[in-house]
């Protein structure tokens, strides 16, 4: 079963455009599927249900390659940081790496997260990765 969230929906756009952006987003769901092989895109998990998720700042109409396709746990740490659980992040030392753009710059700003509660070896992540200036640029609009 697959979820479609989608958060941060802009007043203005209401009701219809609400269920407009959610319909965008559920013709990406063989994408998603496809590309993360069924996968949680920064935790690795299989076998359990993946939600898409839309990466700030939206576009004015979504893209397959500005959503990932994360499992519950993930989603509701990014979205509760004060709820985050520092090492199931660990992972991201390889989602960090991912070839998905959208994948390393979700990955990028939860190290930044993790690197603001003294988690040392979140620091020592973002010390040694690299990403392209436009990446980074895109993650460092993070919400």
């Amino acid at each position: 079963m697959l979820i479609f969230v989608y958060k941060g929906i802009c007043m203005s756009t209401g009701f219809k455009g609400k269920f407009h952006r959610q319909n965008i987003l559920s013709r990406f769901a063989k994408d998603l599927v496809r590309r993360s092989r069924s996968h949680c895109e920064l935790c690795d998990k299989h076998g359990v249900k993946l939600d898409v998720y839309e990466l700030l700042p939206l576009e004015e109409e979504p893209y397959v390659n500005g959503c990932i396709f994360i499992c519950e746990g993930c989603r509701k740490q990014i979205e509760n940081p004060k709820k985050i659980i520092p090492s199931m992040w660990r992972c991201l030392n390889n989602s960090l790496y991912s070839e998905v753009p959208a994948v390393q710059v979700m990955a990028f700003r939860m190290l930044h997260r993790l690197a603001e509660k003294k988690e040392h070896w979140a620091e020592e992540l973002i010390e040694h990765a690299y990403l392209d200036p436009e990446l980074e640029e895109w993650a460092n609009q993070a919400e």
